[in-house]
């Protein structure tokens, strides 16, 4: 066994010092002085940086040789002289006790009740002699004095014994507390890095068994002092040395106080969860009374009380301890006392956990509902496991109201959302037939962010069509025979649960609930309300697709319609309708539909005629209405106008061709008149080629072609919305092709004009053949007379007759050619007019209106009247996409 001499802290400092160094005992004799001084004064760095970097670097070298460090280690918590019986010595405090309190803050689950404080030894330990005082083996580096640092014991000095009465065992543990301190400080259990090289432990005047009067002199703070301050502070209360600044809104140490920068520095930093305590109280403090907060504004603040108790919890140990040690008697600086460095450990953790509650208090400022919601989830989006785990909870906590609403919305309908906190709006103010369009909107700012768009959509279309079902249907099926209702969010934690699946369960629920509601939604209404027969009515009769039957209609109502407007009758009207029904196929549609059809009469401008302000209406009500809305109904009258104008022009053309083939053959005996007769054809021709084109053009690629893309969607539709908008895109299409809409506002005008062009034809060559056929009668009637006359056996006229028919048959030949220039200033507007229309269409965004300006000029017969069409097709497209 190795005597007294060889295991003294001098001896083996020595060796220590050779060791490390790789010299002998002369050549490190500096080194071994340097040694002696830093371990006998009380060194401490007031940076933080610089503690950090010592400690690694005296870890680095000394961990090189682990095993004989940990040999001089026990020897030097050893006295040779004594048994090692003590449970304070520094032997067992490296050994056991060391790991056990080098930790910080338990985690949440492990409640501050847990830490181990271990109270039965201080009353044995408060009779030690101020020689054998030890420091805590985890907040403590060295012995402090209020005045100064130690001097250096006298036993290590060169030429001095070692074992000076009650001296060798106090450096002993000296130097087993700074050691073990510093191999522990930077271990992976203990979270204290950030920590400032602090003395922890302040020698006392041991003649004071308890904390008070904690003063050592006058103008003094002594560390107990502090810790007391602190605990104080921990609750928002102002200490005696510690008090809030409101100029600088923090806790600040007393400038007369009389400390050390490193325990001013402690102080300081300690009382910041007091700062942030009373940043998260005061939100709590001022919302929690807050009723127009709502229930997520609310929940918010429990589950911050929810924290703050968790942190009083703490508190209470903590005060637990201190009023243990002052009843016991305990001296600051035993292995067990609290001190600022413990309390830098213990409040670790919760000091974490309050930053990060402060800053969710400062994110949430101003926000409600959804939104909270949103803020609260933004913070979960870390790289912190403990930071992500506590931010989950509380948004577990504070979205339940919020998923509470969602479910109560999409498996009941029903909407409780008294302080406007979830992401769907309701309108009271709204009628029942505009409740699918106006009644329920989303309030996009209080959607959660864990929410998409297209789930707020589903979530939306769910509720709004229950209640669709409900109020405008009238179909009473519960719920639960639409919807195969699941477990809704009933606790926080089954809010929790929905948080640790968005992905699938979530998504599950509100696409199961969205699929089987629209369905049963869109079955209701074309088995109950025969939406899709009535689309087809409408495409039948308002967008002129019942053939036989608008052309029997226009021939029962020409006789009408040429009248003026205002001598029109409605019930005259309807009556001709229901007799065109009744004599074509249209008598086969169902009495539902039949009885929807009615006549309409627009407003009546002067000069008008029934022409003009006769149209076909298709009543609506109920669910149907929600898809033919007013609005749509309007767009539907312009169509329908527009389309019976270009029928009408067709139906005009073909009496102009009837006429004149019928009226080819009875002038043939006036040769004179032929040129006036294929001037008619010729122009005829041209407008006929000209509606035929449109027509063309309107009923195939406009209607044929938007009414098969409308069939198609409508067909694969989820939900109302998708027929709804479907619905919507062909109206438009239609509009946009068939030059109603305000940028083809110029091409329409040229089309009327047209059209315009087609009636004065019409009326012209009325007149023409008017005079034509009353020329002819009465040549007729005069050689009819010579007949009758021959036969009763007289002349057949006299001279004064003969001469009265020459002269009436000079002057009808002296209006022909006025007749034939009628027909070329009517050919010249026209063509003008024709061209104007050619040179609008090439110029078109639209392809379909650039390739009709080909059909109509197939033959380029305006192109060599226009300069401007003289473009091949390739330039007419390149011309089409800049404009």
């Amino acid at each position: 066994m190795a005597t007294p001499d060889q295991k003294s802290p001098n001896v083996l400092l020595q060796n220590l010092c050779c060791r490390i160094l790789g010299r002998s005992e002369a050549d490190v004799a500096q080194q071994f002085q340097y040694a002696v001084r830093v371990i006998g004064s009380n060194f401490a760095p007031t940076v933080e940086r610089d503690e950090f970097l010592v400690a690694e670097k005296i870890k680095k070298e000394l961990l090189k040789n682990k095993w004989s460090i940990l040999y001089l280690l026990l020897s030097l918590s050893e006295d040779p002289r004594k048994q090692p019986n003590k449970v304070s010595s520094y032997a067992a405090l490296f050994a056991q006790a060391l790991p056990r309190d080098a930790h910080s803050t338990p985690y949440y689950y492990a409640r501050p009740q847990t830490l181990p404080l271990n109270y039965q030894d201080r009353s044995t330990q408060s009779t030690q002699s101020a020689g054998s005082m030890g420091s805590s083996g985890v907040s403590s580096i060295s012995v402090y004095t209020l005045n100064g640092p130690t001097p250096t014991p006298q036993s290590l000095l060169p030429g001095q014994p070692h074992h000076a009465p009650g001296v060798g065992d106090c450096l002993r543990q000296q130097l087993g507390s700074r050691l073990a301190w510093t191999l522990t400080t930077n271990q992976p259990s203990s979270q204290i890095t950030t920590s400032k090289g602090i003395p922890n432990t302040v020698s006392r005047n041991v003649t004071r068994p308890r904390r008070e009067g904690d003063a050592g002199g006058a103008g003094e703070v002594t560390e107990a002092a502090l810790v007391r301050d602190i605990l104080y502070v921990f609750q928002g209360i102002d200490g005696k040395n510690i008090k809030m600044s409101t100029t600088e809104n923090c806790y600040k140490v007393e400038a007369k106080a009389n400390l050390s920068k490193s325990l001013r520095d402690t102080a300081v930093r300690l009382a910041e969860l007091g700062w942030l305590h009373n940043k998260i109280r005061k939100y709590t403090d001022q919302r929690s009374l807050d009723r127009s907060f709502g229930l997520v504004g609310q929940s918010f603040c429990a589950a911050l009380h929810q924290e703050l108790k968790e942190y009083y919890r703490l508190l209470s140990v903590l005060h637990s301890q201190l009023q243990l040690e002052d009843d016991q008697g305990v001296n600051l600086g035993l292995e067990n006392s609290l001190t600022l460095r413990r309390l830098l450990v213990w409040t670790y953790d919760p000091k974490i956990r309050l930053k990060t509650l402060a800053a969710l208090v400062d994110h949430c400022q101003g926000r409600k509902g959804g939104e909270l919601a949103s803020a609260v989830h933004a913070y979960t989006k870390t790289g912190d496991p403990y930071v992500r785990s506590l931010v989950q909870h509380i948004l577990s906590l504070v979205s339940h109201p919020v998923l509470s609403f969602l479910y109560r919305w999409i498996y009941d309908g029903e909407l409780e959302d008294t302080y406007h906190e979830f992401f769907v709006a309701s309108d009271p103010a709204v009628k029942t037939d505009r409740l699918w369009q106006d009644k329920y909107t989303l309030r996009k700012s209080m959607i959660p962010s864990f929410i998409t768009m297209d789930q707020s959509r589903k979530v939306l279309l769910i509720g709004k069509s229950i209640n669709f079902l409900h109020q405008v249907c009238h179909d009473q099926t519960p719920t639960t025979k639409m919807i195969a209702v699941t477990q809704s969010a009933d606790s926080p934690q089954d809010a929790a649960d929905v948080f640790t699946d968005l992905e699938n369960a979530f998504r599950g629920k509100i696409d199961a609930a969205y699929f089987e509601t629209s369905k049963y939604l869109l079955d209701v209404l074309n088995r109950k309300y025969s939406l899709l027969d009535h689309m087809q009515a409408v495409r039948r009769y308002l967008l002129l697709g019942q053939g036989d039957f608008i052309r029997h209609l226009m021939d029962l109502l020409k006789p009408e319609l040429v009248r003026p407007a205002t001598t029109l009758y409605q019930h005259n009207l309807t009556g001709i309708l229901e007799t065109a029904v009744r004599a074509t196929n249209a008598q086969f549609d169902s009495p539902e539909i039949l009885k929807r059809l009615d006549v309409r009469l627009l407003e009546v401008s002067p000069g008008d005629t029934g022409w003009d302000v006769f149209s076909l209406d298709y009543h609506v009500d109920g669910p149907i209405a929600t898809v033919f809305t007013r609005e749509c109904m309007s767009h539907y009258l312009r169509v329908f106008n527009f389309l019976w104008r270009a029928k009408r022009m067709e139906y005009i053309l073909t009496d102009i061709r009837k006429g004149h083939m019928c009226n080819a053959k009875l002038l043939r005996n006036m040769p004179e008149f032929s040129g006036v007769l294929h001037h008619c054809h010729i122009l005829a021709s041209e407008m006929v080629h000209f509606i035929h084109q449109m027509q063309y053009y309107i009923t195939f690629e406009v209607l044929e072609c938007s009414w098969d893309e409308l069939w198609n969607k409508v067909q694969q539709a989820q939900d109302l919305d998708h027929i709804i908008a479907a619905h919507e895109v062909f109206l438009d299409t239609i509009i946009s092709r068939c030059l109603l809409d305000t940028d083809s506002r110029a091409l329409l005008n040229q089309l009327r004009a047209v059209f315009d062009q087609i009636i004065e034809l019409q009326n012209t060559q009325d007149a023409i053949y008017r005079a034509a056929l009353e020329e002819l009668q009465r040549r007729l009637q005069f050689e009819e007379k010579k007949k009758q006359h021959e036969i009763e056996g007289r002349w057949g006229v006299t001279a004064a007759e003969e001469e009265e028919e020459n002269k009436r048959i000079q002057e009808f030949r002296e209006s022909i050619p006025k007749m034939c220039s009628q027909l070329r200033i009517l050919t010249h507007f026209y063509q003008g007019i024709v061209q104007q229309f050619l040179v609008l269409l090439t110029t078109s965004s639209d392809e379909s209106l650039r390739f009709l300006s080909f059909r109509l000029d197939f033959n380029e017969h305006y192109e060599a009247r226009e300069p401007r069409l003289r473009v091949s097709l390739g330039s007419r497209g390149r011309r089409g996409s800049h404009t």
